[in-house]
């Protein structure tokens, strides 16, 4: 019996549900139902598993609302642990909002600066979020985002070097893009680290500040060179998502005994689980009132 039918026998065991959850997986145009199914049916087969039972882990927190994947409950999580703030927010690699990790947290009433280099997204982030555009309660930037360049758009968009969330995705120069950021120091900070390669391994790709990242595994780096450079800026690593996509950072100050340790990539490391890339429920929406003419 594969391991997928030993999930499935174990939560599904009554012969009527199973026949019920066997019809849709007959049809075919119930193909994402189909998909859905089989990424719960997983996940509740991790999260029953004694590394994911420890209360200290985020992975039975998360919970997708803007994020990509559950990113959204890990971090509401995290600051109900430690407590927020100035309830401000820094991202920097946006995409068109829609699918992001700040968003949430917008929607809540925070406010915050997010910087994006491609043009087609800015314009769909204009169109999208004209009512905190507007209201000065977000600021948007479009510039090609490189470690040269960061520290100087944060400051003259006056962004204060203490605040709540930092979110930093920007594909192949991630790491040095943080690294370039030592003069802020926000108190939780979530940064897309590469699960190709393995948790002992420090790796980054070689710095080029022109090039973006090919859409291939040469881009970021590995968890435990995440993990290197937080501790240098003195951060803790407390976590990853099931996805094996995103990483956790706490100021060490901050974290007293809140977070499962050590704070190591051995410990926290999730492997590339991209077979979960879920999108639940309706389309996402952030406004349906009319953008006035």
């Amino acid at each position: 019996m594969s391991l997928l039918q030993r999930i499935f026998h174990r939560l599904v065991p009554s012969g009527f549900a199973r026949q019920s959850v066997r019809k849709t997986f007959a049809a075919p145009a119930n193909l994402d139902r189909q998909t859905a199914l089989l990424q719960q049916l997983f996940l509740q087969h991790m999260l029953e598993q004694p590394r994911y039972r420890d209360p200290k882990r985020l992975h039975r927190f998360e919970q997708q609302v803007f994020s990509q994947n559950g990113e959204d409950g890990a971090v509401a999580e995290i600051f109900r642990r430690i407590g927020v703030t100035d309830r401000r927010f820094v991202e920097i690699g946006v995409g068109d909002g829609l699918e992001n990790l700040t968003t949430f947290w917008l929607a809540q009433g925070w406010q915050g600066w997010w910087l994006e280099g491609d043009e087609k997204s800015v314009a769909a982030i204009r169109e999208h979020f004209w009512q905190p555009l507007g209201s000065g309660a977000l600021q948007l930037h479009q510039a090609f985002i490189t470690a040269e360049n960061i520290g100087d758009l944060l400051a003259r968009l006056q962004v204060p070097g203490e605040f709540d969330l930092l979110s930093l995705d920007i594909d192949r120069n991630t790491w040095f893009v943080w690294r370039a950021l030592q003069a802020y120091r926000p108190r939780v900070a979530v940064i897309e680290y590469n699960a190709s390669w393995p948790a002992d391994v420090d790796w980054t790709v070689e710095y080029r500040p022109d090039l973006v990242h090919n859409c291939t595994a040469y881009m970021g780096a590995s968890l435990k060179a995440y993990e290197r450079l937080g501790r240098e800026l003195g951060y803790a690593l407390v976590g990853c998502d099931l996805g094996g996509i995103n990483a956790y950072f706490v100021r060490r100050d901050l974290c007293g005994d809140k977070f499962c340790e050590p704070f190591t990539a051995e410990n926290h490391y999730e492997p590339p689980r991209y077979f979960l890339l879920r999108r639940d429920g309706h389309p996402r929406c952030f406004t349906d009132l009319p953008k006035p003419a």
